[in-house]
Parts: structure tokens; sequence; C-alpha cells
């Protein structure tokens, strides 16, 4: 399992390390971190905006019960499949939620 570090820092550091990021990138010297991930918001009012309660619960239930489908992921949480499609598409924006897309069928495709 992949260890998701999240950081609030300000914005001008925000862009600089997706500068030096891309950078890496480019000239391929990226570190491979042991499976760990960063996510960095420039506020906190960021973070709270993208990692509301409800998609937290959310990432928790998938972490714990690896859904077979977007019916079961609803189920898990008690919630509206449309609101949970539209809860992982921006976990994937936000480069959260890594699911092979085979195991969605249905609502996600």
């Amino acid at each position: 399992m992949t260890t998701l570090h999240i950081t609030v820092g300000d914005r001008e550091q925000v862009r600089e390390d997706a500068l030096q990021f891309v950078h890496a990138a480019e000239t391929d010297t990226l570190n491979d971190q042991d499976g760990a991930a960063t996510l960095q918001f420039g506020t906190y009012d960021d973070l709270v905006d993208s990692l509301t309660p409800l998609r937290l619960e959310l990432i928790q239930a998938i972490a714990e019960h690896a859904p077979e489908s977007m019916r079961e992921a609803a189920r898990l949480v008690d919630r509206d499949v449309s609101d949970v499609h539209s809860d992982l598409k921006h976990l994937e924006t936000l480069g959260i939620r890594q699911l092979p897309r085979a195991r969605w069928r249905g609502a996600c495709q």
C-alpha cells in the first residue's frame, strides 16, 4: 500500500515543489520514496475543501473493504452512487484514487 503524506504550505512553496518535480521527471531523476506520495495544498482551506469528511470516509471504506464496484462502494458508505462517483473523480484529479478501471463497472466508465 502506498503511504500518502498530506502537507499544507504556502502557494509559492507549492509552486516551487511542482517545478522541481517536473524538472526531475523530465531529467529522469525522480526519487522513488518506497511507495510514499505527497499531496500538498496551498492553504488549510484548500485541504478541507478537497478532503471532506465524506471523501475521507470513502477512502477508508475502499482501503478496508476493496469493493468490486461503484455500487458496492456506495453501499459501504451509505451514499448515492452518483455522489460516490463524483467524489471518486475528484480524488482521481488529486491523484489519490488509483484503482483499476476494470474493477469499477457501470457508472465509472
